[in-house]
């Protein structure tokens, strides 16, 4: 069956170890034959959420940013796949943002398949929990039906283009062709 996978990167680095898993994973999923969308979130202009409750009533958001469109990608997605580095075990402010920003129509993305992916210099993926726990928290908790199918942990690489040379490069790309 073919599905619609919607990657949202939220590395800050273009070709960051975070980016790059995305890019295997969005190769492998093309393969299986699924229609795939990448996002770069640090080419979006996304605000912050101000909390001002009209999207609770309206579930459309007063702000005018890149979130509208970002939105409704979210919505029709069969997978979502979250990618982010972590810095000071959590995820990044990019897509803690992004999260944030999905107030307004997150009742209506329900029965997802998703996909976390971290990079992180740390070697130690029991260091990660607090970040896994935080896409959870999102995605588990909040969307409704929500199936996590897997999660790829691009450890141990500091340097742009460090995770080529680790496990996590050609796990993204399998991960992405079962998905």
């Amino acid at each position: 069956m073919r599905k619609k996978v919607f990657i949202i990167s939220a590395s800050p680095r273009k070709g960051g170890n975070s980016d790059v898993l995305c890019d295997q994973f969005l190769l492998g999923a093309k393969e299986a034959g699924h229609e795939v969308e990448k996002v770069f979130l640090r080419d979006k202009k996304i605000n912050y959420c101000m909390g001002c409750g009209v999207c609770n009533n309206t579930h459309t958001c007063v702000q005018k940013d890149d979130m509208k469109d970002l939105l409704e990608k979210m919505v029709k997605a069969d997978v979502l796949v979250l990618a982010t580095p972590v810095y000071f075990y959590t995820m990044d402010g990019q897509l803690k943002t992004f999260i944030d920003r999905c107030v307004s129509r997150y009742t209506e993305m329900t029965n997802k398949e998703v996909y976390f992916i971290v990079s992180a210099a740390d070697t130690e993926k029991a260091n990660l929990k607090p970040t896994i726990e935080g896409l959870r928290g999102f995605t588990r908790d909040c969307l409704e039906g929500t199936k996590e199918k897997g999660i790829i942990y691009g450890t141990g690489a500091w340097k742009v283009g460090e995770i080529k040379n680790l496990p996590a490069y050609k796990e993204a790309y399998e991960t992405g062709k079962k998905c």
